[in-house]
């Protein structure tokens, strides 16, 4: 019986990079693509046009999964720096997770691994640092995506209870090279380096690289325990320990970081530029907050479960610029870790 893989969102940034690892791998390969979206096969991979919220453009990558050993990875979703639910959004990260639920469950799938969020957990107080829950509501956290990512999570959970194999990952915020326009922290890496950022913000956030995040996803198809959640992070990093970073790779001058109240006042500006540019805001009040909340993350149970070992930052940081300036950005030879599940 072959090994398949079906992994969603297959053109996303994590997605993309999990596809980089599964290629060195024997074993076969089902990617979800958007029905805009295009997508080459080999031998090895098979791309799906299909969207999660329409179950019955689900059926032809699930198809005949009975005969392999299949582990869907669902990474699928719509990240949101905005304040309210659309039903876009909660469509695409709640309804959506439903179906895919519902076809592993309706395939007998040997494993399902949901991208869940560190934003579906409850945030703790006082700087506490914040380690994985067993319950989420979209009623303990704050902002869009939380929501929707806190009520797919529970959806998840309770699969697992009524007897999926089902493992559940939180990424933190996740940065690195490979991507280009739909990640924010990308975004100001791009405009620190191309000299249109004029200032950051003071404040920090928990960033982890896209790579570990990859492999952290296939241990977890593996180590994971079914019904369990595992926090996929790296540790606290401000704004501007970010920013010196990317000024000690390129040179340049010391960028200086906007107290959080100031730049709290220039919100709709910066939406205002993003709209007559036609481009995203790259600091929204939801965006704002994030970054002055406690965003300290534990990720001890995957270490010690899962065997997950996020890299330095300044790797990370050298690599995005790297990719950003056109340079190929080469993934770690998996044999040196003795395989993607080690």
């Amino acid at each position: 019986m072959k090994r398949l893989y079906i992994i969603t969102g297959a053109k996303g940034h994590l997605a993309s990079t999990i596809l980089r690892y599964l290629r060195k791998e024997p074993c076969l390969i089902r990617g979800l693509i958007l029905p805009t979206e295009e997508g080459e096969d080999d031998a090895q991979i098979t791309y799906y046009k299909g969207d999660v919220t329409q179950p019955a453009s689900l059926e032809g990558i699930f198809s005949g999964t009975e005969c392999n050993e299949t582990i869907v990875i669902h990474a699928a979703g719509i990240v949101s720096i905005s304040g309210g639910v659309t039903p876009t959004l909660y469509a695409a990260n709640v309804e959506g997770t439903r179906n895919i639920i519902a076809q592993c469950e309706r395939h007998g799938v040997k494993r399902l691994v949901y991208v869940s969020s560190v934003h579906a957990i409850p945030e703790a107080g006082d700087k506490a640092t914040i380690s994985e829950t067993g319950h989420f509501s979209p009623e303990s956290v704050n902002g869009a995506y939380a929501k929707t990512k806190a009520e797919a999570t529970q959806a998840v959970l309770d699969a697992a209870r009524r007897g999926l194999n089902a493992v559940v990952v939180h990424p933190s915020g996740i940065i690195g090279p490979y991507n280009r326009g739909s990640n924010h922290i990308v975004q100001l890496i791009d405009m620190d380096i191309s000299g249109k950022l004029p200032a950051g913000v003071v404040g920090g956030y928990d960033f982890v690289d896209v790579r570990d995040v990859a492999k952290g996803c296939l241990k977890a198809t593996e180590r994971g325990r079914s019904g369990e959640c595992y926090i996929l992070s790296n540790r606290y990093f401000t704004v501007q320990e970010l920013l010196e970073c990317v000024r000690k790779t390129v040179g340049g001058p010391r960028k200086i970081c906007l107290p959080m109240g100031l730049a709290r006042a220039f919100v709709p500006f910066f939406e205002w530029l993003a709209k007559v540019s036609h481009t995203r805001p790259l600091f929204t009040r939801y965006a704002l907050s994030t970054i002055a909340s406690n965003e300290h993350f534990s990720h001890d149970k995957a270490a010690r479960e899962l065997g997950y070992c996020p890299r330095d930052m300044r790797e990370t940081i050298a690599d995005t610029i790297a990719f950003l300036r056109g340079g190929d950005v080469p993934l770690e030879l998996t044999s040196a870790e003795g395989g993607i599940a080690q």
